[in-house]
């Protein structure tokens, strides 16, 4: 009897150990906390969405790099080849970010200015795109109001050249997965939350230079060519 008494007693012991293990197990980690620059933005009422992190490889994230240039700071220099935007600082530095290049930003090299910005732009397709896509197109060729469908994005930044409209667009995305690579329309795009920082950085009457292919990779480090990394 008292064997059997001591034997319940152990086998009481070890459900209460049992019991007690299972109250103090270390909880599920929670889901991470939000990119601080590229987690979901509120503007104008409308809610940016985070940028997936499976778009967010090291070359496309908005970084501050060594850049040499004469170009004075606030000067916007693209290099559409090597997909990416510079903002010149002070001190030989400059923001990098990732873009997408479209078919009429490669069309375009040279000097602009830009003489204003908008924010969440009308957006109109081309004549190019009408014809190459008019059921897709077709229903929007008057244009189409801004929001987070538009295809320009949050912002946009207009570039003409000698007082006249270049047609060629610094702009936000609707599709994030598509920064860093060359895409079949539009100009020179960024994800939402960069187009929000340089349009906040830029001023109306800034320069803007956009590379050559055979100018690409110039001003950055190391000597002639674009690292992914800096």
């Amino acid at each position: 009897m008292t064997s059997s008494l001591t034997t319940l007693t152990a086998v009481a012991g070890l459900v209460l150990l049992a019991a007690c293990a299972s109250t103090t197990s270390t909880p599920e980690p929670g889901p991470p906390p939000p990119d601080p620059i590229y987690g979901p933005v509120e503007d104008a009422g409308r809610i940016i969405p985070a940028v997936p992190e499976a778009a967010l490889s090291p070359r496309n994230r908005r970084q501050e790099v060594a850049y040499r240039t004469d170009e004075a700071p606030g000067t916007i220099v693209v290099d559409p080849h090597a997909r990416f935007l510079y903002l010149v600082l002070e001190d030989q530095r400059a923001l990098r970010y990732g873009v997408a290049v479209g078919e009429q930003g490669r069309a375009f090299s040279g000097e602009a200015v830009i003489p204003f910005k908008r924010e969440w732009p009308r957006w109109t397709p081309t004549q190019n795109m009408l014809r190459r896509d008019p059921e897709l197109y077709g229903p929007v060729r008057n244009g189409m109001e801004g929001g987070l469908d538009n295809p320009l994005g949050a912002r946009a930044l207009y570039l003409f050249k000698g007082g006249r409209d270049t047609l060629y667009r610094i702009h936000g995305t609707t599709n994030p997965f598509s920064i860093g690579k060359a895409v079949s329309s539009g100009c020179i795009r960024l994800f939402n939350q960069d187009i929000l920082d340089l349009h906040d950085r830029v001023q109306a009457g800034a320069r803007v230079v956009v590379l050559t292919e055979e100018e690409s990779g110039k001003g950055a480090t190391p000597p002639g060519r674009n690292p992914e990394t800096n």
